[in-house]
């Protein structure tokens, strides 16, 4: 059942960030996400599901490489916005921005090289372990019981909680716009029926977000002003925009291979 499975990568990652803990920043984010997927594999091959076949892992045509490189960006501006109109009804938890600066400050690169370390560890590692665990392995699980609708709400829904977090005092503050994104993310793994798609359109969301947070005022021990107009403009720009990719994106199916 893809909840077990996705409690047992939750309980996985605890494990590695003990196993992992005096080996720096990257290599424990780099072992925590291998970690969250370890149990999905074996779930796999537990139920005889061929990895490469059963995880989609199918080609996708340059134009749709493109055009999924375009959403992860759309995706992005849906997530910063309803982030914005969050934050101007809802505070972070004391400490949430600082942790986000801290961690951003802590992989920053020292030069090209560096740079491109940081970039697999903050956004190509996550995208590819968090999407075979979710729309991999629990959306075809979800799709063949419950029907797309209620596959990609439940998808979303475990997505969003693996976001809630448990240090010190728990927070659910990054759970709707994680639940939001994982929307999206689960729609383009239906339209394209590969996991590149969403491999690539939530690397590409990461990577940007790695790159805009130097940008960001620090906080200095007090928040900023809430920006409710910029989030709004934001979150519907990246609406219509994710719209007007996605109808561009080719459906991909056994009998139409991608050339």
């Amino acid at each position: 059942m893809p909840p077990l499975t996705v409690l047992a990568g939750v309980l996985a990652m605890g494990v590695a960030q003990l196993l992992f803990m005096g080996f720096g920043l990257r290599p424990l984010l780099t072992a925590a996400e291998t970690f969250l997927m370890i149990p999905a594999l074996l779930a796999l091959v537990a139920w005889r599901i061929p990895l490469g076949a059963g995880l989609a892992f199918r080609a996708l045509p340059g134009r749709a490489v493109a055009l999924c490189i375009g959403l992860g960006a759309t995706l992005w501006a849906v997530s910063l916005g309803l982030f914005e109109l969050q934050y101007a009804v809802w505070k972070p938890p004391p400490g949430f921005l600082e942790t986000f600066e801290r961690l951003h400050e802590a992989l920053k690169p020292d030069g090209p090289a560096d740079a491109l370390v940081s970039l697999m560890t903050i956004a190509f590692v996550p995208a590819f372990c968090e999407e075979i665990v979710f729309r991999g392995a629990a959306l075809p699980a979800f799709l063949r019981r419950l029907g797309p609708a209620w596959a990609v709400f439940l998808t979303s829904l475990l997505f969003g909680l693996i976001h809630v977090e448990w240090g010190g005092t728990r927070s659910f503050y990054r759970v709707p716009f994680a639940f939001t994104i994982g929307l999206g993310l689960a729609l383009l793994r239906l339209r394209t029926g590969s996991l590149w798609s969403t491999i690539l359109a939530h690397a590409t969301l990461n990577g940007i977000t790695f790159f805009a947070a130097p940008l960001a005022e620090p906080t200095a021990g007090t928040l900023p002003d809430a920006e409710p107009l910029l989030g709004a403009a934001l979150f519907l720009g990246g609406v219509l925009g994710s719209a007007f990719l996605f109808r561009f994106l080719p459906v991909l199916t056994p009998e139409r291979p991608a050339t």
